[in-house]
């Protein structure tokens, strides 16, 4: 028995023994590292790590392993290896958390500098996650200090994407707390500042600066930062250098002062410079940034692509280098540089909220580089410079649905590649977690559920990344999004159709039409007055009264948004494809006039529905691509209807009847209209037709869309997998959202297009309940007879004017006009069958041809 015991005990001792050893083994390889840190100590070190990971299995080997990879990832930091710093601290924090470890300040070691590090490379989405995931471990230990911090650097984060107001709301907050320290005091108000600042709100900026005027040390720095922001706003340039000379002064005199640091403060030197006229010094401060950031670049131009990484300040370098310039080529090849590098920042980031924010950054170089362009174009009517601009124009346009679009195609070719299958998961987990967090603060739940829904995040972020780089090696050629204007052209000559695209910029709107051999280039000056005639044109479809209280102020502006555009361009087509940019999204192109008119009679006005179909979308690569297979049109309506409730779509009924008329249709009705039945079935079907209400959301609340039981908001919506031929929402505001630049409006239309639907018919305003079912009900009658979703909608239209049970006062664009399609030009079956005819006809002469030439030889 006692021997029996021993072997017990000898068994337990050698795996106490070896784990031991095996901590020990991790702690050494550490200390050699730290006692000659360089890139080969470096080497053996992530070797060793491999190694390491392989064998731990103790809570004191997983800790020890951490402290090595934060160790590591510090070390990386700090050689501008940011990311695989991020990859290093991200393992790191997986590692702690997932094993539950303790007895480290996981905090201040792994998740501060891994905040920081994604603000620094614009990945705003993971630095907000993880900022707020460590604010929360610092509230439970009542860390006051670490808090702070968190509130520190999230104002940060929110400032950077241009939230101001919400920088200064948790700055408010975070000088509310109890006992914060004299020290971060000063830095919440610095903070404060320079928000205040931002939003031009400098009396109040410079009363808090007058109260720090005594500061010491980070927060002095901040201070003459903030006084040289204020003093460039009044034009005094001369102040405004002497006091960023102050701040130079503190940074240079730190010890250990990174070269970020160092750059980015002769970067920002250079801009105030460049601002004070000194335009020569400005670009020797240029090259001072970059020689900083590439140590071994020694030459007087631009670094080669080659030579670059993932750092946020040579965006800032090369934009300014940029501006400096005067030759057109040297200043495109700089952007170019910034585009490159906003790029590597890009191939970091998972979630599409930080793709549209890093887009909507690059959407003020696209604007400089179409403008250099123009002026080109202008003074040589080259049109190699028209179809350069509108390559810069499109690169800017619905990036991420373009990106998820081409992630979808790739997967639909390899359904069976496991890593496909795996990054196909996780982005829709990664959108089923975000509706899940946006849901979780709506109803102010508690702190610990939205920390965990956000560590979520976190881990599903890490994993994207980590597959995406594996597919970009296995499928080389995926990511490449540019559009071939030969093919574009090809594909209008069949469609005899123009193409119109729009980019809407801060000074001025820009137009290309295009047509099988033409390219115009034009360029709208975007003026306060027309600013005011576009904004006022879109008022008018605020509700039904204001056109038909204003029918001649009406008809003046329609008139005049049509010439504004240059839509008369377009008028030798009878197709036009329209990619409308910024406020251009919610103006309905149809209800425009041709021509000047005093007639207060709808149907005898010169609506362009009237001359043309129209056709938009949100890319000209969504036009290009190949037109989805026609199969048997079998349809699901789901009709909530909302019976004896204030929200009753008392036409609704009549709509679903006329409907299920014209077309094979399953129907859910009232109670079987519920959010679940619709995503268990929706696959199942070719046409989705959603008669319910919708709503366009807010700033922070998203756009969602009704059904029986419960509302769907946008995020859920992305989450599934759609392959509809056409879905019509029959709702109100179902195209309206928060305007995203060059992404377009954040809408449940946008919605169902990123969930995989091509072609969808959706409205732009608050739509009349019997109206839309009048107009539906003969969409659906001409859709059954031409097979045609664009031919439908516009007939449709046209029926609806010419409607004479209608009355004139219900004939405003406000009843008819709502409903845009997105999608492609799908030629009628009554096109194909003349077709179809002709060539039939042809053969027939042919034969007739040869059987008389026949019969002449013989006689």
């Amino acid at each position: 028995m006692i021997k029996k015991y021993s072997i017990f005990f000898l068994f337990f001792w050698s795996i106490f023994a070896y784990s031991q050893e095996l901590e020990n083994d991790i702690y050494k390889a550490l200390d050699a590292f730290m006692s000659n840190k360089n890139t080969v100590s470096l080497q053996i070190l992530a070797e060793n790590e491999k190694i390491f990971e392989g064998k731990v299995t103790s809570l004191e080997e997983h800790l020890a392993l951490v402290i090595l990879q934060c160790n590591k990832a510090y070390f990386l930091k700090n050689n501008n290896n940011l990311k695989k710093a991020i990859i290093a601290y991200e393992k790191a924090w997986k590692r702690f958390s997932n094993k539950k470890l303790s007895n480290y300040d996981i905090i201040e070691y792994c998740l501060k500098p891994l905040g920081n590090l994604y603000t620094i490379s614009r990945n705003y989405t993971n630095a907000e996650n993880t900022i707020n995931q460590y604010v929360f471990l610092a509230e439970k230990k009542g860390n006051t200090i670490q808090v702070i911090a968190g509130i520190i650097n999230l104002s940060v984060v929110y400032h950077n994407i241009g939230d101001y107001q919400k920088a200064i709301s948790i700055l408010n907050q975070g000088l509310k707390i109890s006992k914060v320290k004299i020290e971060q005091r000063k830095l919440l108000e610095n903070n404060l500042s320079t928000n205040l600042i931002a939003l031009k709100r400098y009396s109040e900026a410079q009363v808090i600066i007058n109260n720090n005027i005594i500061s010491e040390g980070q927060s002095q720095l901040n201070l003459y930062k903030n006084s040289s922001q204020i003093e460039l706003q009044k034009g005094n340039y001369e102040k405004a250098i002497l006091y960023f000379n102050q701040a130079k002064k503190i940074i240079l005199k730190q010890e250990n002062v990174s070269a970020r640091l160092v750059a980015k403060l002769y970067t920002e030197e250079a801009q105030l410079l460049l601002q004070s006229n000194h335009p020569d010094k400005a670009l020797n401060n240029i090259f001072k940034a970059i020689k900083v950031l590439l140590p071994n670049f020694t030459g007087n131009s631009l670094p080669t692509r080659e030579m670059l990484y993932a750092e946020s300040t040579f965006i800032d370098i090369f934009d300014l280098y940029g501006d400096i310039q005067n030759n057109t080529t040297i200043a495109l090849g700089s952007y170019e540089l910034s585009f490159y590098v906003s790029k590597l920042l890009a191939d970091n980031v998972s979630s599409q909220e930080a793709k549209i924010l890093n887009q909507i950054m690059n959407r003020a170089r696209s604007e400089k580089c179409i403008e250099l362009l123009y002026k080109k174009y202008r003074s040589t009517q080259n049109i190699k410079y028209s179809k350069a601009a509108f390559r810069y124009s499109e690169k800017s346009k619905a990036y991420v649905l373009k990106e998820v679009y081409q992630k979808k195609s790739l997967f639909q070719l390899n359904p069976n590649d496991s890593l496909l299958i795996q990054e196909h998961q996780l982005l829709q987990r990664q959108e089923q977690l975000t509706n899940s967090l946006i849901q979780e603060q709506l109803a102010n739940t508690s702190s610990l559920k939205i920390n965990t829904i956000s560590k979520g995040l976190s881990e599903v972020s890490f994993l994207l990344i980590s597959i995406k780089n594996k597919i970009l090696k296995k499928y080389p050629k995926q990511n490449k999004k540019s559009i071939s204007i030969v093919k574009l052209q090809k594909k209008l000559e069949k469609d005899n159709a123009t193409l119109v695209e729009y980019f809407y910029g801060k000074n001025a709107i820009y137009q290309f039409i295009i047509t099988e051999n033409l390219i115009s280039f034009k360029r709208i000056d975007l003026n306060e007055n027309a600013k005011k005639n576009i904004i006022n044109f879109i008022h008018f479809f605020d509700n039904a009264s204001v056109i038909n209280n204003n029918v001649s102020e009406y008809t003046d502006q329609a008139f005049n948004i049509f010439k504004l555009l240059n839509f008369s361009e377009t008028a030798l087509y009878k197709n036009v494809i329209i990619i409308p940019d910024g406020l251009l999204n919610f103006i309905p192109f149809e209800a425009l006039l041709t021509k000047e008119t005093t007639s207060i009679n709808f149907p005898k006005m010169p609506f362009v529905v009237k001359y043309q179909n129209l056709v938009y979308n949100s890319s000209s690569l969504f036009y290009l691509r190949e037109r989805s297979k026609a199969g048997s049109a079998r349809m699901l309506g789901v009709f909530p209807i909302f019976k004896n409730t204030n929200k009753q779509l008392t036409y609704s009924l009549e709509e679903a009847n006329a409907i299920e008329n014209e077309i094979t249709s399953t129907l859910f009705m009232n109670e079987r209209a519920t959010k679940s039945n619709f995503i268990e079935n929706a696959s199942k079907y070719s046409i989705l037709h959603l008669s319910t209400h919708a709503n366009s959301g807010t700033f922070t609340i998203p756009a969602s869309i009704e059904f029986y039981d419960e509302n769907m908001f946008l995020n859920e919506l992305y989450s599934l997998d759609l392959d509809s031929e056409l879905v019509v929402l029959s709702a109100c505001e179902t195209g309206i959202g928060k305007l995203q630049k060059g992404e377009g409006a954040m809408s449940i239309a946008r919605g169902f297009q990123y969930a995989g639907v091509q072609n969808i018919l959706f409205s732009l305003w608050q739509i009349n309940d019997k109206a839309t079912s009048i107009i539906m009900q003969s969409f659906y009658a001409i859709y059954n007879n031409k097979q045609s979703a664009y031919i439908a909608n516009h007939d449709s239209k046209i029926d609806y004017l010419e409607n004479k049970n209608i009355s004139n006062i219900k004939k405003s664009p406000y009843y008819w006009s709502a409903f845009v399609y997105y999608g492609e030009l799908t030629p009628s079956i009554n096109q194909n069958i003349l077709i179809y005819y002709i060539i039939g006809l042809i053969v027939l002469l042919i034969l007739i041809t040869l059987v008389v030439q026949y019969f002449k030889k013989v006689s």
